[in-house]
């Protein structure tokens, strides 16, 4: 018995998981649990007798993007639904963030609000002439500096 690790289509997890068990079902394949974790978007877990019934439970269901090659322990398993800790836990109010994509790459920005029902920040772009304030995701930030390190 082995763990798998799928990758899929970002917001399609629970879609993907239906048909697979469907698929298992049917066809009585040698999986014994298909699991999603909310923190861990894009990526589904499956629990199987060896490679072969884990590659054929997927095959050709849409939104499968691919299995990881080796399997997986559940040590492993267990670091990464650790680290998977959303950003907006980690970054406080008056942070400085940098972001790392959409239309302001790069810039700066003070944290002004965070929205964690929505994993949205709303940040102050810090290095413009007039500050902007703008809603973006918690994902699309790196944290440049703690509110408490820039008052030393």
């Amino acid at each position: 018995m082995a763990i798998f690790i799928y990758r899929v289509t970002a917001g399609q997890e629970r879609v993907v998981m239906e048909m697979m068990a469907k698929r298992v079902k049917a066809e009585s394949m040698g999986i014994w649990s298909i699991v999603h974790f909310e923190d861990l978007r894009g990526y589904m877990v499956v629990e199987a007798e060896d490679a072969l019934s884990a590659r054929s439970a997927g095959l050709k269901i849409p939104h499968i993007k691919g299995v990881l090659d080796k399997p997986t322990s559940i040590s492993e398993l267990e670091a990464l639904l650790a680290s998977s800790k959303p950003v907006s836990a980690r970054v406080n109010k008056n942070d400085i963030v940098e972001l790392i994509s959409g239309p302001f790459k790069g810039e700066r920005a003070k944290v002004i609000r965070i929205d964690e029902n929505k994993d949205e920040l709303t940040v102050e772009l810090t290095e413009v002439a007039v500050p902007i304030p703008v809603t973006i995701k918690s994902n699309t930030i790196r944290l440049y500096q703690k509110a408490e390190d820039a008052a030393q």
